[in-house]
């Protein structure tokens, strides 16, 4: 096999993007699962012709999806309350 040199990157990496992550992952959410129902109706076609993994690809998405749901409120708590606890020692310092 060849000299293979590895790549490193020359910059540093940028911080991560922060954003309304509990909506973004509630829309995404409620799009698998209206996604699901809307196919439903078409459950007939989809086993005949062997697609019917597409329906539970969207119920799966939307069972993923609560459990990210859950996820991120606990996570976004979790920062909220840091952040407080940070300013209520930084309060008390000063």
């Amino acid at each position: 096999m060849a000299n293979r040199q590895r790549w490193t990157p020359t910059h540093e990496a940028p911080e991560p993007l922060e954003g309304p992550v509990v909506a973004t992952i509630t829309g995404g959410t409620i799009l698998w699962f209206v996604l699901f129902l809307v196919q439903l109706p078409f459950y007939g076609w989809f086993s005949d012709h062997g697609h019917t993994w597409w329906l539970w690809t969207c119920l799966a998405g939307a069972g993923l999806g609560l459990i990210g749901i859950w996820y991120v409120r606990k996570r976004d708590a979790a920062i909220k309350r840091d952040a407080e606890t940070k300013r209520a020692a930084a309060a008390k310092a000063a």
